[in-house]
């Protein structure tokens, strides 16, 4: 019997190539051969994000990337989280149901707080949230790095719970640890991330590949140029690169002027097919997967709403 995939990305920014190797990329695999959702995490977005042109904005353009990069719409219904309000109300049953000391235990809220986001509420309930858009769908497996792990713990936690205080009515779903891509690193050298300001655009132009490029810090001694290397191997194989940075030992120019040729060659196609999806094709894309989405998430509340005591 197939299996049912849930994932989601959140659209906190403009993507980056480590968003690309990280995130997207696996995930257009899993699509594929797999079938599921792929949730547009826009109210999760609301506990960092407080600018709401810029929450439209991403949405769109984050839509565009997945699209872009070859996502299968045969298998994968993409959505906007808030267009199935559902979601926030299985998630506050689930509230009612665990305890604080419980919700303490996160790690994402302890990690967010400790680099400085502010400790709302919503943040730290997310994991509740999240339980519910795993859980309404019956999901079976969730796609996740090692660090969101937990994430999946607390919705087989959830509907646990759920199911001893009201009868069975919940899967609990199974983590697929995603294969871990080694660590992208920035310009500086640290891992990439737009909040370092060390990124090299997923869908820029061969200017800004360019520029990104050029500015990679590189060791002043002779030999191989270690950052410009672990990002030029994203995209050719070792064999490939080995004889060019031999070649090359001393000469980072050269190495960076051909890393922005092979990113670009890599980008190009992909950049050409996004430059082609317009904004209504994304709310296209996103109103039928509201559609499909809805009609799954709806059957199971009307369950849950009459396990609850709420349906007369």
């Amino acid at each position: 019997m197939a299996k049912r995939l849930f994932t989601g990305l959140q659209p906190s920014g403009t993507l980056h190539i480590g968003n690309y190797f990280g995130a997207i990329k696996p995930t257009v695999e899993l699509f594929k051969e797999n079938q599921g959702l792929l949730m547009v995490a826009d109210y999760h977005a609301l506990t960092s994000l407080k600018d709401p042109a810029e929450l439209k904005r991403y949405t769109l353009e984050n839509v565009k990337d997945y699209l872009a990069a070859g996502i299968n719409l045969e298998n994968a219904i993409i959505f906007k989280q808030s267009d199935v309000p559902e979601h926030t109300e299985l998630a506050w049953i689930f509230d009612c149901l665990v305890t604080v000391p419980f919700l303490m235990q996160g790690h994402a809220y302890k990690d967010k707080v400790a680099k400085g986001l502010e400790p709302n509420a919503g943040l730290f309930t997310y994991p509740m949230l999240m339980a519910a858009d795993i859980l309404l769908y019956d999901t079976d497996v969730v796609p996740v790095g090692q660090d969101q792990k937990q994430h999946v713990e607390y919705a087989r936690e959830a509907a646990n719970k759920f199911n001893i205080a009201y009868g069975q009515t919940f899967k609990e779903p199974q983590e697929q640890i995603q294969k871990e891509v080694a660590v992208v690193p920035g310009t500086d050298g640290q891992k990439m991330s737009k909040s370092y300001k060390n990124t090299i655009p997923l869908f820029g132009t061969k200017d800004e590949i360019t520029s990104a490029v050029m500015s990679v810090v590189t060791d002043s001694a002779p030999g191989r140029y270690d950052n410009i290397y672990k990002i030029h191997r994203l995209f050719k194989n070792a064999l490939e690169l080995g004889p060019i940075y031999d070649a090359h030992a001393n000469s980072y120019k050269i190495l960076k002027e051909m890393l922005i040729e092979d990113i670009d060659a890599f980008i190009a196609p992909m950049r050409e097919k996004r430059e082609n999806i317009t904004d209504e094709d994304v709310k296209k894309v996103l109103k039928e997967g509201a559609e499909k989405a809805r009609a799954i998430a709806s059957e199971k509340m009307k369950v849950v709403r009459e396990k609850v005591g709420v349906s007369l």
